[in-house]
């Protein structure tokens, strides 16, 4: 018995007529573990009401469904009758669907083959139908001229992604306090992409449950699966509360553990953005709580830039190696361990780039710099990497700099900052506390701009006197930064 996760790759959420193999491969379809599907089920609350409508859309092989039925059998639903819709519009996986509900004489279910998307488009927006919904929904950008997108935006619902549209719907479906348990991608919880998404949740429902997985190649490791998903409960309509917060390394839950927080903890009430934190312990972080840290890089006079260098666009411009009339260009490849190594030659990046009337105005003046990788690597042990940029490694070569779009870079009004605020800012983000501040939020392995534009900083001088300290220290340990700044802040 298993559920799928769809990351499907066409234009629309289409069946293709192929192979088993390829398909799986086309539609990306990964096998969820029936663990998940049992732990999902048993998410929901006792309820002792007489009748259920349950929705699974996007319903796969009929897993989800399967546990959620077999924890009414067990008697810990009191539902006299439970009626399911389920929706599929995949054909081969609907022959297994129908093979597995078969199991459930009990229950009155309904397989639809329509799209789910297009569909609730004659059910909204007054149809408010389901007492429970249990999703796995399908993992795909929308693009902006699809069907999907338009008919979406028809209703007042920006999504950008199906997964959110299918949540998103599903909210909308949902009665008065009832109850949505979904296994989603963790991207949702910050970003100006998916903002839309986070109003019309914290609009419409109060979440009551966030599951963790630690190990995020672990959950799914059968298929290999590296996107971090977690497991999420809403309620429709009820007071915000306190939130559970539980976790385990895998989908076997053998080391489950749990613990609450109120809501303010979750989503912060003076974000504008309302980002979701997920914090992974009950621990108050002295980042939260520290007086010296609570100013915005607008504040400090500080702004923040992805690399203006898209390598791909300004090809022909490109250098292998520095020669006449070229300038430095910087890709995260040039930071070895904690320094700048410029150029490189074991490399097939280019290490300069010409300078002329098409490549000046994305040139920036050379001098200190802070940079922050915006891509790490699946497990990294770090998700924000920050270095500084020292002029003095680009002896001879004209004032100019190529800041690569993998990097995102602090700047003063697209100058450079002083030597001293640059190495306070590059410690401060290399900080363990900033970096278990930032997973709280961020899901995925990708630092924007906007992340670290949300974040709070030291003050000024805080920043500046934790330069001078780096400047001076000819080696460290990740121990001492994270002393020192505890000794400027507390």
């Amino acid at each position: 018995m298993s559920q799928q996760l769809k990351l499907t790759n066409s234009i629309d959420y289409k069946p293709i007529s192929v192979s088993t193999s390829l398909r799986k491969k086309n539609l990306g379809q990964y096998m969820t573990p029936e663990s998940i599907a049992h732990f999902m089920a048993a998410m929901f609350p006792d309820s002792f009401d007489r009748s259920c409508h349950l929705l699974d859309a996007g319903a796969g092989c009929g897993a989800l469904t399967s546990a959620f039925l077999d924890r009414w059998k067990t008697g810990k639903f009191g539902f006299s009758a439970v009626n399911v819709t389920m929706y599929e519009i995949d054909a081969l996986l609907r022959q297994q669907l129908h093979s597995q509900i078969a199991n459930y004489p009990e229950a009155n279910i309904s397989v639809l083959e329509c799209d789910y998307i297009m569909d609730s488009m004659n059910r909204l927006p007054h149809e408010e139908t389901y007492s429970h919904v249990i999703l796995n929904p399908p993992y795909k950008k929308i693009n902006s001229h699809s069907t999907h997108r338009k008919a979406l935006n028809a209703i007042g619902v920006e999504m950008v992604n199906l997964y959110s549209a299918f949540v998103a719907l599903a909210i909308l479906q949902t009665k008065h306090q009832g109850q949505i348990v979904a296994i989603i991608p963790r991207s949702f919880c910050n970003g100006p992409y998916y903002k839309a998404f986070r109003q019309l949740l914290l609009e419409h429902t109060t979440i009551k449950h966030i599951h963790l997985f630690k190990a995020r190649n672990k959950a799914f490791q059968e298929d290999s699966v590296l996107q971090e998903n977690i497991i999420i409960r809403l309620e429709k309509g009820s007071s915000p509360a306190m939130v559970r917060i539980s976790s385990s390394t895998d989908a076997s839950f053998d080391d489950l553990s749990y613990f609450d927080l109120p809501i303010e903890r979750i989503v912060f009430p003076e974000d504008t953005e309302q980002f979701i934190h997920i914090p992974s312990s009950t621990e108050i972080l002295n980042l939260e709580s520290s007086e010296s840290i609570k100013y915005s890089l607008q504040d400090l006079n500080i702004q923040i830039s992805t690399g203006p260098v898209v390598d791909f666009r300004l090809k022909e411009h490109l250098c292998s190696m520095p020669c006449e009339n070229t300038a430095p260009l910087l890709y995260p490849i040039h930071f070895r361990t904690n320094k700048l190594v410029w150029p490189l030659s074991d490399i097939r990046k280019p290490n300069a780039i010409k300078r002329n009337v098409d490549t000046e105005k994305w040139l920036y003046p050379t001098g200190f710099y802070c940079v922050v990788k915006r891509f790490s690597t699946k497990e990294e042990k770090r998700r924000i990497v920050a270095r500084v940029i020292d002029p003095n490694v680009f002896k001879n070569m004209p004032p100019v700099l190529g800041f690569e779009n993998h990097l995102n870079v602090f700047h003063q009004n697209k100058r450079g900052l002083p030597p001293e605020l640059a190495y306070g800012l590059s410690t401060f983000l290399n900080s363990t506390e900033l970096d278990e501040y930032f997973r709280r939020f961020n899901g995925h392995t990708q630092v924007n701009a906007t992340d670290l534009r949300k974040l709070k900083y030291p003050s000024m001088d805080v920043l500046l006197q934790l330069g001078v300290w780096t400047m001076a220290q000819s080696s460290f340990e990740q121990s001492d930064i994270d002393l020192k700044i505890t000794e400027l802040t507390s």
